[in-house]
């Protein structure tokens, strides 16, 4: 693939070549967009998922979108990652996009002993899998907050600093898993370093939610819009379909046997907290002028946040071609106007078991 190549251009030459892929967490917010375009292409997949943090209704909007014709390539296992036979669901698969994971760094703070359940025990059965199943590549999800106390700007993948919370500190344990894997047993495994990703089927809801998607939800009902700190934070905001995209083209990339990248997935800018609230109202305004009424709480920084993130992608161009196709306000747009027509029920449901 070139720098110029669009989400879309990969997609059509996906369907020349169609294959078996493997996408974990794919009832997910990221995963779900991965599985998406998988199936557009014309691929066959094969999902994972136990809807601790997944959901139903993200595999029906998919279904929608795709076609019946397409949806006919697709297979759900209903389960734990920790549970199945993974080296026989793997048997045949070009390649695996681990995306299943137990999210959020406060989330990890209060759960410690599930964030390395899932994210760590669970990871490393996928890559014992992988190796078991002879597919030789895998693709994992990780985190810029591996970055922790490390205050350079932008964000380069060999400086990292302390860990700031135990997700930190699974998506660190996860990239030396993968490591070691490809030096011991020739996987080819590339490990993304997602930036604040965002876009639509992102849950609004919950104690854990990110802040694009509960910041909406809060101007489109005209409530107070809580902002951690002054709001000179600041995010390198990333949409989804560029997180994709990446995916894609680190399942195709031409990669050595036992070989193993770590990545930054990001826009390649940042923008403050204060900065995102207000591009977030021109849209509402734009929208409909009704939708504009919210105003900022500042409440104290939360324990495991870092201050400023900013990714530096010239990595990912050199290895995979990887350019962003969305800008934050290209893709405030769309995330905007996804939620504000879907019905309320296919945008958020509440999960009764979310691990304590």
């Amino acid at each position: 693939m070139t720098l110029s190549s669009t989400l879309a251009d990969i997609e059509k030459k996906l369907q020349s070549q169609p294959q078996l892929w493997v996408v974990t967490g794919c009832a997910g917010f990221i995963g779900s967009h991965i599985l998406e375009s998988l199936l557009r292409a014309e691929q066959k997949v094969i999902g994972i998922d136990s809807l601790i943090t997944g959901h139903e209704h993200n595999l029906d909007q998919v279904r929608q979108i795709v076609g019946e014709t397409c949806w006919k390539n697709f297979q759900w296992i209903k389960g734990d990652i920790n549970e199945l036979p993974l080296h026989e669901i793997f048997h045949g698969a070009k390649a695996i996009f681990h995306q299943a994971a137990l999210g959020s760094v406060p989330r990890s703070i209060e759960h410690p002993l599930a964030t390395n359940q899932h994210n760590i025990e669970g990871t490393l059965k996928v890559l014992r899998g992988a190796h078991e199943s002879k597919t030789y590549r895998v693709i994992y999800a990780s985190s810029s907050s591996v970055y922790g106390d490390s205050e350079g700007l932008p964000k380069v993948e060999d400086h990292i600093g302390k860990p700031l919370s135990p997700y930190a500190v699974s998506k660190r344990t996860n990239a030396l898993y993968a490591q070691t894997f490809s030096l011991t047993y020739d996987l080819e495994t590339i490990g993304l370093r997602y930036f604040n990703v965002f876009g639509p089927r992102q849950d609004p809801k919950g104690p854990y939610a990110a802040v694009i998607p509960r910041w909406i939800s809060k101007v489109a009902n005209g409530s107070q819009v809580q902002i951690y700190g002054d709001g000179s934070t600041s995010r390198d905001f990333c949409y989804v379909k560029n997180v994709v995209k990446a995916n894609l083209l680190a399942a195709t990339a031409e990669l050595s046997r036992g070989s193993h990248h770590i990545l930054n997935v990001g826009a390649g800018d940042t923008t403050s907290l204060n900065t995102l609230f207000e591009r977030m109202k021109l849209i509402f305004s734009e929208w409909n002028s009704k939708l504009v009424h919210s105003e900022k709480e500042h409440l104290d920084f939360r324990p495991g946040d870092i201050k400023h993130s900013l990714a530096d992608i010239s990595l990912a161009k050199k290895i995979l071609g990887y350019s962003p196709d969305y800008n934050v306000s290209d893709g405030l747009k769309e995330t905007i106007h996804y939620f504000l027509t879907k019905p309320v029920e296919a945008q958020s449901h509440k999960n009764t078991n979310t691990p304590l």
